[in-house]
């Protein structure tokens, strides 16, 4: 049996997530659909992330189990051609040999998200779905100090979905970053884990700050309250990219 990593890019519009479902189309059940096909071989894929509907990935991480031989060169095309006539928008950027003992999700020490929002009143055409569209100029300053809040160890119990399964709310924020370009907002943020609707809660409330609607203080005053009520709101998770892992060397 070899063991493979895998990098993959897909978009996440009309798919339920990374995470096979029941009630609708998957990244996994994609991926894992062209690996039956191609080795006849029931498989599970696992990934470093499981993003939700609608969240995108530049470099998803994943590795899966196989006993039929392949180059890594090989099995990247026949997945890709796979799931180009399944009309499925996922890509393998590359594929490797790993160890027996490396896991897409457990080893991994560093997820990385970016979240890209444009700022105009037009609607979105060729970005639709993959950015968040707000019709005003964000104040990238107050952006930047609400989101300094944020750094370091805390504990993020309003920042998490009512749904999330996570055992503690307490986590370590490495990185949170506003930077504008043009009239593009992108926020990069970067973490060991995140718990659910984690990035997407605090981009709410950095983008209300932006539009002046309460001072930077507010995001602070948020965390510490430790109360979901007071998050003025989900970002969409059209604007939600997956943009990296990171593992031991």
């Amino acid at each position: 049996m070899m063991r493979f990593r895998l990098t993959l890019e897909y978009d996440g519009r009309g798919l339920m997530g990374w995470q096979r479902q029941a009630h609708g189309p998957s990244v996994q059940e994609a991926v894992e659909q062209a690996l039956f096909a191609i080795s006849g071989e029931a498989t599970t894929v696992h990934s470093a992330g499981r993003t939700d509907a609608g969240v995108h990935a530049s470099a998803m991480v994943a590795h899966v189990d196989l006993n039929r031989p392949f180059t890594p060169f090989r099995l990247m095309e026949a997945l890709n051609a796979r799931l180009r006539q399944a009309g499925a928008r996922i890509a393998v950027l590359e594929a490797e040999e790993a160890r027996a003992d490396f896991h897409a999700r457990f080893s991994c020490i560093g997820r990385a998200y970016e979240y890209r929002i444009v700022c105009r009143r037009a609607p979105l055409t060729f970005e639709a779905g993959l950015a968040w569209r707000v019709p005003r100029p964000l104040d990238i300053e107050a952006m930047a100090e609400g989101a300094s809040h944020l750094v370091g160890r805390h504990d993020f119990t309003s920042f998490r979905s009512v749904h999330c399964q996570a055992a503690s709310p307490v986590k370590t924020l490495d990185l949170l970053e506003v930077e504008a370009i043009g009239d593009r907002v992108v926020i990069r943020a970067r973490a060991r884990s995140f718990l659910h609707h984690q990035v997407r809660s605090m981009v709410g409330a950095l983008v209300h700050t932006g539009l002046g609607r309460a001072p930077p203080a507010m995001v602070r005053a948020i965390l510490e309250a430790r109360d979901r009520q007071l998050l003025p709101g989900n970002a969409p998770p059209d604007g939600l990219w997956f943009t990296g892992a990171l593992y031991p060397q």
